[in-house]
């Protein structure tokens, strides 16, 4: 030890050099974090500080070898005693002087340098004397069990420590004493802004080659035998439908088929770019829950899966998206590229920037100045993939002002040209009892009355307008009756449309209900409901013919014309509820009285029943025996007013249209009402000629987007010029595009009134080429993907046509179900959604195509044919069919 420490000394520079070359280093180092400090235990700095001040190497002073035992709790475990204090305890020296320290004097044999971190903190930068000591375990083999101490970052340390290969994706799970266990998504953070504490577990679990975790692997639709065994196309894979997703799984398909940003996250570089402290952000759930979505779809391991988690942030973050209700597919796509912007955006502090006006300066300059300013705060895969610019032009109508501003967007939404007629198929029903009702086409306009549709059914019929009623049928009963002055844009194309003639008599809505008896259990009596079946009807009727017994016979006068009764049934061989018991039921109040339904005794004679011409009844005798007949005598049906829903009730005000209903007996409704024959309807010549569905070109609807336009009113522009707002005529151009450009065609028409789809063809091409105001050529586009809406607003379904990056084969995807597609299918009235990239930037692809798609990639397919809205497509299937 002697001649070490001697050997040492002797080589060692002259005191005075060795006093002012370390005083020197302890001035020049300021704490950086990151940088490495020493601590030397006090009592042998003093002893040094003194030995080079004071003595020589042969004084008593001379301190020896660095020894730092008074610092350590014990001298088998080197642990540092608690709450040593800096300067009283110990003192710091920089890395280069502790080297120099540590060749001059040696240190005691098996001590261990005491080498410290300094950390960041959020309002200093310090030496990190007591690090975190936390335990390391690997997910697979959480036994074994590595202590070490930290004061950075641990995943690298983690990966070095278990031998992890550098290209794996990792995630750390932090585990206190309680076991509970909390995901570490910052894994580039500390220690210390982790919350990491002492005593703590961490565990590092290694994706699957699957695309799932260990610790979370989602439910898949198939086996695990077959998932283990299936080595499919990558990117061909379905997506569950957990209830009304399907908007979801066609925005996320036609995503997933998007080359740069599926391979930004299949090569993971979204790991080097999460963003944990944006306020406008999600933490990084979003863009963690999308790429594990994408990692499974492209393993080429699955049939299926099941985009659970990814459903679950999406209504964390999105309140309206929660449930399992229909929703948008573009509302869906505008929301989450907004949050994969923010969770990876690379501005982590966005600077405020002051918007300018161009004020007569050339478009380029004002341009680039937007552009340069949109990207100092807004930079990310998504604004490299997705953004362009408009050039905005508003003029003021008055003082003519002219501002042209520069704004970026993800997405073009292009109107669809909108014809000012509709068509609509309505059902007439004429006086002539024994004509069926007749299914017409009329071509109306959009914004017309409901006396434009009678006009144009009365040039068909020579009916004239003013004996129309119009009619919305609905559950067996007359859901509104129109007025004449009423707008069509009430109207829905899937209204049932009832235009009944009516003459110079009284109407009455005609209902046919059925009685269903039953008992209450409670009292013992019998009760009797009714349910409507069958079209209703309205009915002119003589006022000197509305008593019960000649309603009586002209209903079923109707009913037997039209077929509704079978031949054979009548009034002498029925069998149902007697005349007195159906009066009884429905003795009209005097409201009902004044809509015209009349109170009348029952008939002396038979003959007179048949005519409707009953006399009153005088004698008392008379009416008893009357009565005896009646009950003798069986009808088809009992008459009785109603509301106009087609339920009885008493007291009720006087209606403006009389409702009527006839109760039929379900044993002789069996036996004598022909359903079969009451739903013929005859079609008119108008329904023989095929609707020509309206085609327009996508460059119509881009034209139409770049239209010029006056401002609404709920909208104006402040002119700088004249101090107040203006409805100034507004222009959209076209000025830059990007690298994806995402063609909205907007379907979904809302007014006042209503809401309806417009299924006008955009015939799109699968090969664009779009011109902008900017100085570069023309732009050329490939379409890659489309997503679809099938139906109306209510009972909509979403999938989505792709073209596969890797084989340049276009598959057809419907939730868990995908099926080879041709170009020539691709263009349909439901194409909602255009992905079109850019030619120079598209990669060829790198495996040749299916060599038969007629054929499953992993066995023979039977060509099985998918229906949507009157469109049939043959297709074959790709065997994604899993359950």
């Amino acid at each position: 030890m002697a001649a070490t420490t001697s050997a040492a000394v002797t080589e060692s520079p002259g005191l005075e050099t060795q006093r002012k070359e370390i005083e020197s280093m302890l001035q020049e180092h300021e704490l950086c974090a990151g940088d490495t400090w020493y601590l030397v235990e006090r009592r042998w700095y003093e002893q040094w500080k003194e030995y080079v001040v004071t003595g020589d190497q042969n004084s008593s002073s001379f301190p020896g070898q660095i020894d730092n035992t008074e610092l350590f709790e014990e001298l088998d475990s080197y642990h540092l005693k608690e709450r040593l204090v800096e300067n009283e305890d110990f003192v710091l020296i920089p890395a280069e002087a502790w080297r120099n320290l540590l060749a001059w004097y040696g240190m005691v044999d098996d001590q261990p340098a005491l080498e410290r971190k300094v950390v960041d903190l959020p309002s200093t930068v310090k030496v990190e004397v007591y690090p975190v000591e936390i335990f390391l375990c690997l997910h697979s083999n959480m036994e074994n069990v590595v202590t070490a101490q930290f004061s950075h970052t641990i995943q690298k340390v983690m990966m070095k420590q278990f031998d992890v290969v550098e290209r794996a994706e990792t995630r750390l799970w932090m585990k206190s004493s309680d076991t509970c266990c909390e995901r570490l998504r910052n894994v580039h953070v500390n220690v210390l802004d982790s919350s990491l504490s002492s005593g703590m577990t961490v565990i590092m679990e290694m994706r699957n080659e699957d695309g799932t975790w260990p610790s979370s692997r989602p439910q898949i639709m198939n086996s695990v035998e077959e998932q283990e065994s299936y080595r499919g196309q990558p990117g061909v894979c379905g997506l569950t439908n957990l209830g009304n997703t399907c908007f979801m799984n066609s925005a996320l398909q036609c995503l997933s088929n998007t080359p740069p940003l599926t391979e930004y996250f299949l090569q993971s570089a979204y790991l080097e770019e999460l963003n944990f402290t944006n306020p406008l952000g999600m933490k990084g759930e979003i863009a963690e829950a999308y790429a594990d979505v994408i990692k499974q779809m492209w393993s080429g391991r699955h049939y299926s899966v099941v985009p659970r988690l990814f459903k679950t942030k999406v209504g964390h973050f999105a309140s309206q998206f929660l449930g399992y209700q229909q929703h948008d597919s573009q509302e869906l796509l505008s929301f989450l590229l907004d949050g994969l912007h923010e969770d990876l955006n690379r501005v982590k502090n966005k600077e405020y920037i002051e918007l300018r006006d161009a004020d007569g300066r050339p478009d380029q300059e004002v341009a680039e100045e937007a552009w340069n300013n949109h990207r100092r705060r807004n930079n990310s895969v998504i604004v490299d993939t997705f953004h362009g610019l408009f050039k905005s032009t508003l003029v003021c109508p008055e003082c003519r002002k002219v501002s042209v501003t520069f704004d970026p967007f993800c997405y073009l939404s292009v109107p669809l040209p909108v014809s000012k007629d509709r068509v609509m198929e309505v059902f007439f029903v004429s006086l002539d009892p024994v004509a069926k009702p007749v299914q017409h086409r009329l071509v109306v306009p959009k914004a017309g009355k409901v006396f434009d549709l009678c006009s144009a059914l009365s040039e068909m019929t020579n009916v004239s307008v003013n004996q129309m009623v119009v009619a919305d049928v609905f559950n067996h009963r007359f859901y509104k009756i129109y007025h004449a002055d009423e707008s069509l844009s009430c109207i829905l194309d899937r209204d049932d449309i009832f235009v009944y003639e009516e003459g110079d008599e009284v109407v009455l809505a005609l209902y046919l209900r059925e009685r269903s008896h039953y008992r209450d259990s409670g009292s013992g009596s019998s009760s009797c409901g009714t349910s409507l079946f069958g079209h209703p009807l309205l009915m002119a009727v003589p006022r000197v013919q509305c008593s019960r017994n000649a309603l009586y016979h002209l209903f079923l006068q109707r009913l037997g014309a039209s077929g509704e009764v079978r031949a054979g049934c009548s009034t002498k061989d029925s069998a149902s509820a007697s005349c007195s018991a159906g009066a009884s039921a429905g003795v009209p109040t005097n409201s009902q009285q004044g809509a015209g339904l009349q109170q009348q005794q029952p008939c002396e004679t038979e003959e007179e029943e048949e005519k409707g011409e009953c006399p009153p009844q005088t004698n008392e005798r008379q009416a008893k025996r009357k009565g005896y007949q009646a009950r003798r005598r069986k009808l088809l049906f009992s008459i009785h007013a109603v509301n106009s829903n087609g339920t009885t009730e008493r007291g009720m005000g006087e209606d403006a249209q009389p409702y009527v209903a006839i109760d039929w007996d379900p044993d002789m409704k069996k036996k004598c009402y022909n359903e079969n024959e009451a739903e013929k309807y005859v079609k008119h010549q108008s329904m023989e000629v095929p609707h020509q569905q309206t085609t327009v070109q996508l460059q119509e609807c881009i034209e139409l987007f770049t239209t010029v336009e006056i401002l609404e009113e709920e909208n104006p522009w402040y002119c700088p010029i004249c101090k107040k707002h203006q409805l100034a005529t507004k222009k959209l151009d076209l000025w830059s595009l990007p690298e994806v450009l995402i063609i909205h065609l907007k379907r979904f028409s809302y007014t006042k009134y209503s809401r309806e789809k417009l299924d006008i063809i955009v015939d799109f091409p699968l090969r664009l080429v779009i011109s902008c105001l900017s100085f570069t050529p023309p732009s050329r586009y490939d379409l890659i993907a489309v997503s679809n809406h099938y139906g109306g607003l209510r009972d909509g379904h979403y999938t989505s046509y792709a073209r596969n990056k890797d084989n340049g084969q276009w598959y057809y995807f419907d939730d868990n179900k995908v099926t080879y597609a041709r170009e020539e299918q691709i263009v349909t009235n439901a194409a909602y959604l255009l992905f079109y990239h850019r030619q120079d930037k598209i990669r060829q692809p790198t495996l040749p195509p299916p060599s038969d798609s007629s054929s499953s990639p992993t066995q023979p397919a039977n060509v099985t044919s998918h229906k949507h809205d009157g469109m049939e497509r043959a297709t074959s299937c790709v065997n994604m069919e899993t359950d």
